[in-house]
């Protein structure tokens, strides 16, 4: 559905994007993890026809986005800091986007007025507090029945129990209307929950990219404890990592976890359990403990 081909972007002396070859799939939802300045919210720029690449190019549909009034009608884009008129209350802003989205829809914006609650669509947004237009701009997005969204940092100035709410309504969408959704977030955990697909970015590079089912199902957290005297053995097994606590041995093994079971099970140890990892464990032993885009993630 969206594609970034050997996509560079530099700011004067600064590389923001360095041939980035970028791949969401149709229906996905696709979490776009870095640290700050990695280059996400430049990325997003292109794929919203924002910016227009210096090299390689962007695609949507296998139709470039850049001037393309006819793709830019298909998706929603919900940047850090959402634009609205000076003078508009939601209910004016409402009319302002109906005449852009052929197929916004009025009925869905009155159901979602509960969800919104919080909103006076007679009140300027402009004397909206930024967590209100935040909810505002997510209200109008979700209405326009958009076969994509682009969100940057979207539930930052949220509550938590508005930031659930949120995303309920967003994935909903999803699952019914099969929309694709391309979230950025510094935020690894914000992301764990709701994406199906992950890229890692890190100075301009997309250094991963996978789905979560790819992921968690080529690497194994396993504890293990042997017969006393008996030395530790992993069968040869691809081992990233390893730590010792009394007697159990936890270690961190690359490949599908049933088949690292059943070879370890041929050792007879006194002890095996098969753990489940959580994402942030997953990309750092993808990556490496030390690298330095994980850890800023993670922070």
């Amino acid at each position: 559905m969206i594609k970034t081909e050997n996509l560079v972007k530099n700011f004067e002396d600064f590389t923001a994007l360095d041939h980035v070859n970028m791949h969401v799939p149709a229906g996905a939802v696709y979490g776009l993890v870095g640290p700050n300045g990695a280059g996400k919210t430049t990325i997003l720029r292109h794929v919203a026809g924002i910016y227009k690449p210096e090299e390689g190019q962007v695609l949507i549909g296998d139709r470039p986005v850049y001037e393309n009034p006819q793709v830019k009608a298909s998706f929603t884009y919900i940047p850090d800091d959402f634009f609205y008129f000076s003078q508009a209350n939601t209910l004016e802003m409402m009319k302002f986007y109906k005449n852009i989205y052929p197929h916004f829809d009025e009925k869905l914006f009155e159901e979602l007025r509960e969800a919104f609650r919080e909103i006076d669509p007679k009140k300027k947004v402009a004397r909206l507090s930024k967590g209100m237009q935040k909810q505002v701009a997510f209200w109008l997005s979700i209405c326009c029945r958009p076969e994509i969204m682009l969100l940057d940092e979207p539930v930052d100035g949220l509550d938590p129990v508005m930031r659930r709410q949120v995303w309920s309504v967003i994935l909903s969408g999803a699952v019914e209307h099969g929309t694709t959704v391309l979230v950025s977030s510094h935020n690894l955990r914000e992301l764990e929950d709701v994406c199906d697909h992950v890229g890692i970015m890190h100075r301009g590079k997309l250094v991963l990219e996978h789905s979560l089912s790819e992921l968690q199902g080529n690497i194994s957290k396993v504890q293990i404890a042997f017969a006393p005297g008996a030395e530790p053995s992993f069968e040869d097994l691809p081992v990233m990592h390893t730590s010792v606590s009394g007697r159990v041995h936890t270690a961190i093994i690359k490949g599908n976890p049933l088949e690292v079971e059943d070879r370890l099970k041929k050792i007879n140890p006194l002890l095996l359990d098969i753990l489940p990892l959580s994402l942030e464990e997953i990309f750092i032993y993808e990556l490496g403990g030390d690298d330095y885009a994980v850890k800023e993630i993670l922070i």
